[in-house]
């Protein structure tokens, strides 16, 4: 079984991230898509309730698991046992940052083959941060993000 991993903060999932998700299904036998902790970002919502929201976006899909992780991502990956890591470019300015994270994982671990993948034109220019901020500011993210995640950004602004 060909399994990859699609390692992201996910703060909040969006259609992007989850079209990205669609594609790997197709290309992998299962798919394993990862919280990570990346210190250098302070998350809005919690690891455990990331987690919580992608399961609930996600629930159709057979073939697609959902759990986190602090550390190396080619550690991970061999945890899993995923022979892929799946990462989305939206933008030409993707490209170098994930080119470099290619090849050092590629250097951390030889025997796991990162693949980009291109989301539907329609989501090239969605991205957390933004419907982050649109939420933030009181506006309908509902055509960005799932409802479980549309829900959590309700609440989470409701509270501020």
């Amino acid at each position: 079984m060909r399994i990859a991993l699609y390692p992201g903060a996910f703060d909040p999932v969006t259609y992007g991230h989850i079209d990205i998700i669609k594609k790997a299904r197709e290309l992998f036998d299962g798919v394993v898509v990862t919280v990570a902790c990346n210190p250098a970002k302070n998350p809005l919502f919690s690891m455990a309730h990331r987690v919580k929201i992608i399961e609930e976006s996600l629930k159709e899909f057979d073939n697609v698991t959902v759990d986190h992780f602090d550390g190396l991502i080619v550690d991970h990956a061999h945890q899993v046992g995923a022979v892929g890591i799946i990462r989305g470019l939206r933008a030409l300015s993707d490209f170098e940052y994930e080119f470099q994270m290619a090849l050092m994982n590629r250097k951390l671990a030889n025997d796991i083959t990162t693949v980009f993948l291109i989301p539907h034109e329609k989501y090239t220019y969605l991205n957390s941060s933004i419907v982050k901020n649109l939420a933030s500011l009181g506006s309908d993210v509902s055509d960005f993000v799932p409802p479980a995640a549309n829900e959590a950004l309700i609440k989470k602004y409701q509270k501020k």
